[in-house]
């Protein structure tokens, strides 16, 4: 394919991911970011939050109005038919606005998907992107980032780290890979604009901010 490409991106808990989404996006990459959405979804006054209470009862919404994320979060780790529940309400709603977005953008630019969970979704991700690119690191590097960012405790990370698809199975997915256990920004940014110049996104002319 010539021209803008549809990326998908993604990575584990704590890889870099929305970093290099950033990234993409200051060199001109139209990002769309779907737990962003899925954050809006469920923020007051948010499209989901009726069903999500019609199914789980009002103790998952909070008094600001807003989905419990931390009483969610314990219910779909502790039963897994919750976690599907929640998808059922959430994943057509996040498809929605995503397409949405993705028919705003404007057709000189790539389009990049941050999903975090893309290749847990199997095949229907992949037939909506040209290629894949994954942000990897080590599980040690994962359990230091979010016990450093989010104050959770190695437990907790664990636990993330095993609902999400194995290392091995996001990297079998990929195009390209950056691996981003030791990188400092700059090191980052390298990577990045490598992948930028060689053409990965389709765009290879466009200026980096």
């Amino acid at each position: 394919m010539t021209g803008p490409r549809r990326i998908g991106l993604t990575g584990g808990i704590g890889s870099g991911k929305s970093t290099v989404a950033r990234m993409l996006a200051r060199r001109g990459a139209h990002v769309i970011d779907t737990d962003a959405i899925a954050r809006a979804l469920t923020q007051p006054g948010g499209m989901a939050l009726p069903a999500i209470e019609a199914r789980f009862g009002s103790e998952m919404i909070g008094s600001d109005g807003a989905l419990d994320r931390a009483r969610m979060r314990a219910l779909v780790f502790a039963q897994p038919a919750a976690k599907q529940q929640l998808e059922a309400i959430l994943h057509p709603l996040i498809a929605q606005e995503t397409q949405r977005q993705a028919l705003a953008a404007d057709p000189a630019q790539p389009v990049v998907f941050d999903v975090p969970l893309l290749v847990e979704t199997g095949a229907r991700w992949r037939r909506q992107v040209d290629r894949v690119l994954v942000v990897d690191c080590s599980e040690a590097t994962q359990q230091a980032r979010v016990q450093a960012r989010s104050g959770w405790p190695p437990t907790q990370v664990t636990q993330v780290i095993r609902q999400q698809a194995s290392r091995a199975a996001r990297r079998a997915a990929a195009d390209a890979v950056i691996v981003n256990d030791d990188l400092d920004l700059a090191e980052l940014e390298t990577e990045v604009d490598a992948l930028w110049t060689l053409g990965f996104f389709g765009v290879p002319a466009l200026a980096r901010l």
